[in-house]
């Protein structure tokens, strides 16, 4: 077969010459191979030849692999327009179903694969189109940037030059292709002749470093996450001899942060390049100089060679040297494309507004100062403030709209309508009723020309903290206890208030009761953390007491004596740590599950045998195990979709049902025993009789449980029918023990079941350190129901309890990756994911629907135990 004459169809766009030309200098590394750029022009020659010569819309899935690459040139030398997209079966699907890519090449059962949709093309694509590339780098957007060969080759050539990139380098991919960023380094280096090191490891890997310093590397280039766990993984003190700089983009880097990697290069030898850009620039617009990094650490510097920056006016903008930054520059993109027919436009762009906010120093560099955009992202939504203010203004609010970094600011003018504010805003918005705070003003800050002054309010909206949410309660301050001054006591408006917003009712009157009101141990946690800063120390029965009492029977604030902490929040945290701590090796202290059961039980006795009807105690009831089993099994889901040594039986939480019992697949044995266990009990109650015993005999009834459970474990009753569910029966003993404690009234029943406990406990294990965590724990559980304590104690106990389920789900998957290089650090790591899960499951729950009354399946303060 002849040789295709790329000359035929335009020179090579990319580099406006033959790859072949740098010969036997290495151009690509893999952990197993180098390539030589005669070897690479070969592969690329015939990528091409298989697409053809006539021109076709190929979509490439851009993965950190030489078939990609080989496939990503190959169709750009053959002149093909190429639509680059993450190796992701919902982004694909998206972009093929929106652009019906004639080809689609992706990586395909372990080998790369080209699926010819059709013969030749169903497209009319401009002459000039090259690359098409996410806007915003989401899965499958269909709004795509498009891209000439000029604007690939320009911007290549200009990054090449102020980078000062050499024959020699070699850089390694820390940044996926189909990322504007990524595909940069690829192309920068490609003009120079420079090599790439391939590989999709994350610079947190140990094997990264291992290759980086075989292949001899030069750069690194990161966004700002990547320099954080540069920071965590001990770059400053690596061997890395070759380094010659690194590139930073991709947001905002923090300017202390800058400079601490600068100096760093300093004493170490290397340059930091930090820069700016955008897709729609095909990625360079600036760079800071590395010698203006230490004088100037929050500049974007000066426009990359061969393009500018000037800043456009914009109106009413406080101050005459901020505008909109402006680029224009070869590199500026065609213009966007949002449908098939948009393929064909010429350029339709000629300069481009960055939407930044930007103002020139002194010495000449441009630095960003915030963004001309109103659309803001909180809690992951992105939420157009004009929007919010104008659907406020038509219900009869004046409003101003900010977001910081944790909520959404309301500012109204203090005659305005605020109380329900929060849930209205919330409301349009899909947000959680927390996450919606509102300021109030005496007048809202306005300009000149009497417009409201946006930056003056964010201003007053980070200065005010969490604390000015009207009729909210007291925030937990962040860096240490409340101001020692003494506040009035707490009035039946703030009660109400902090009620609603945990447990999300509308119906708070001042005769509701935290366990009338649906109050569970999902809720408790921050419910009693929260009181004890409003109220002080709470009585050991406050969760049944009517607002009312709550409210007269708090003492002056001033009258008040140290901070207590719940003993049922203690004993979930420390439980918690106890667990993941000895699984990571950290320490070896065992028993915190099983006293984590015994917990359980307690919790059961509180808050699901109170008085209410018995229909109410099962939906009660069955809404807090779904509420352990649901989240459980969807998370299950998705670690066997990754995770191979887990299965179906663990997704359905049936592996102590059906086994098998042993390995990895054992490692969630609690929630399955927890769940299986209070679906027993929820069927028993189910059985009217039962249900009617319990309530006649609350001491009882548990205690008889306990006794059948005891005679289990001493083997007076055969497990045999029960060998499929032995953990389960065997354990029993634990939550009848803490259900029955829950429900003492006088000080012998309290004694009897401690020497019940004593006697049962010990020698059951054979480890006396592990019977002696469950023994004081259980004693504290059914002795003490307050614990004395701190702020910043209660505080963490509070986080750590309220996540404990999420914790103990996902630390099997985190402390793996990080146990070889520090047991602290997967420790801590595991217990932050946990935290982080937690908040976006108690997130998720606000946003599903909800039954009449209550505004969302959950609290967000979620717990292992019901």
């Amino acid at each position: 077969m002849p040789p295709l004459d790329l000359t035929a169809v335009r020179p090579h766009p990319l580099l406006g010459r033959d790859l072949a030309s740098f010969g036997d200098r290495t151009a690509l590394i893999t952990a197993d191979e180098e390539i030589t750029y005669a070897d690479l022009a070969e592969r690329v020659e015939r990528a091409a030849r298989r697409l053809g010569a006539g021109r076709r819309l190929v979509l490439i899935a851009g993965t950190n692999s030489v078939d990609a690459v080989v496939g990503y040139l190959g169709a750009l030398a053959a002149g093909h327009a190429v639509v680059l997209t993450p190796d992701d079966d919902t982004a694909i699907a998206s972009l093929t179903s929106a652009y019906d890519p004639d080809v689609v090449c992706r990586p395909q059962q372990g080998q790369w694969r080209c699926t010819e949709r059709r013969d030749g093309s169903a497209h009319d694509l401009h002459p000039d189109l090259a690359l098409l590339l996410s806007t915003s780098g989401s899965t499958g957007s269909p709004k795509l940037v498009r891209l000439s060969y000029d604007n690939l080759r320009a911007n290549a050539e200009s990054i090449a030059g102020y980078l000062g990139i050499r024959p020699t380098d070699r850089a390694a991919t820390t940044l996926p292709l189909h990322y504007c960023y990524g595909l940069s380094v690829l192309h920068s280096h490609l003009v120079r002749g420079a090599g790439l090191i391939l590989t999709g490891l994350s610079v947190a890997d140990t094997c990264f470093w291992e290759l980086f310093r075989r292949a001899r590397g030069t750069s690194l280039a990161g966004v700002p996450y990547t320099f954080s766990l540069l920071e965590r993984v001990g770059f400053a003190d690596m061997d890395l001899p070759g380094l010659r700089y690194l590139t930073q983009a991709g947001g905002r880097m923090a300017p202390e942060q800058v400079r601490r990697f600068a100096q760093l290069g300093r004493r170490r030898g290397f340059d930091l390049f930090v820069m700016y850009g955008q897709t729609e620039a095909t990625a360079r617009m600036a760079y800071l100089p590395p010698d203006k990094a230490l004088t100037s650490p929050a500049a974007i510097g000066v426009a990359v060679p061969g393009g500018a920056l000037r800043l456009a006016p914009v109106d009413d903008l406080p101050g005459a040297d901020v505008g909109e930054l402006v680029y224009t520059g070869p590199n500026v993109m065609l213009g966007y494309a949002e449908t098939p027919a948009d393929l064909g436009l010429g350029r339709t762009v000629q300069e481009l507004h960055t939407g930044d906010l930007a103002r020139r120093t002194a010495d000449g560099l441009f630095e960003i100062v915030g963004r001309r955009s109103r659309f803001a992202k909180v809690f992951g939504l992105r939420i157009d403030l004009q929007r919010v203010e104008a659907g406020l203004e038509a219900d009869g609010v004046r409003a101003c709209c900010v977001a910081t970094d944790e909520a959404l600011v309301v500012a109204v003018e203090e005659a305005g309508r605020v109380r329900q504010l929060p849930r209205l805003v919330a409301t349009h918005c899909g947000l959680p009723t927390r996450a919606v705070r509102v300021l109030r003003l005496p007048a809202l800050p306005r300009l000149a020309s009497g417009k409201v002054d946006v930056p003056a309010v964010a201003t007053l909206a980070t200065a005010s903290g969490p604390a000015a949410r009207p009729g909210a309660t007291p925030p937990v301050h962040p860096t240490g206890p409340a101001p020692a001054t003494a506040a009035p006591p707490a009035d039946g408006a703030q009660l109400r208030e902090l009620f609603a917003e945990i447990l999300d009712r509308r119906d708070i009157t001042d005769d509701s009761s935290f366990v009338g009101l649906g109050g569970d141990s999902l809720s408790y946690v921050e419910m009693s953390v929260r009181l004890e800063q409003l109220l002080g120390p709470l009585p050991a029965d406050w969760h049944t007491m009517p607002i009312r009492r709550l409210r007269d029977g708090t003492p002056p604030a001033a009258a008040r004596r140290g901070r207590t902490l719940d003993t049922v929040v203690a004993l979930r945290a420390a439980a918690i740590v106890l667990i993941v701590g000895s699984h990571i090796e950290l320490f070896t202290v065992r028993g915190g599950a099983h006293l984590l059961l015994a917990v359980a039980g307690f919790n059961f006795a509180r808050f699901h045998l109170t008085d209410v009807p018995r229909r109410r105690r099962l939906r009660h009831l069955g809404a807090s195990v779904a509420r352990i089993a649901v989240p459980s099994s969807l998370f299950l889901a998705l670690v066997t979709l990754i995770d191979h040594r887990y299965g179906w039986q663990n997704v359905l939480l049936l592996n102590e049902a059906l086994g098998p019992r042993t390995g990895p697949q054992r490692n969630y044995w609690f929630v399955e025993t927890l769940v299986y266990t209070l679906l027993a009990v929820l069927a028993a109650l189910a059985v009217p009789v039962a249900d009617r015993w319990e309530r006649r005999g609350p001491f009882a009834v548990p205690l008889a449980l306990l006794a059948a459970g005891l005679a289990v474990r001493y083997g007076l009753l055969p497990l045999s029918p029960w060998d499929n569910l032995a953990t389960p029966v065997l354990l029993f003993w634990f939550f009848a023990l803490g259900w029955a404690a829950g429900k003492t009234t006088a000080w012998w029943q309290r004694l009897l079941l401690t020497a019940v406990a004593v006697v049962a406990v010990v020698g059951y294990f054979g480890n006396p350190l592990r019977e002696a965590v469950i023994l004081t724990g259980f004693v504290l559980l059914t002795w003490l129901p307050r614990l004395p304590s701190v702020d910043a104690l209660n505080r963490v106990a509070a986080l750590l309890a309220g996540s404990s389920l999420y914790i103990y789900l996902i630390h099997w998957q985190v402390y793996p990756l990080l146990q070889p290089h520090s047991r602290l650090l997967a420790m801590v790591a595991s217990l932050a994911a946990g935290v982080l899960f937690g908040t976006l499951v108690g997130w998720t729950a606000r946003c599903l629907p909800h039954p009449r009354g209550r505004l969302t399946a959950s609290p967000a303060a979620t717990a292992l135990v019901t």
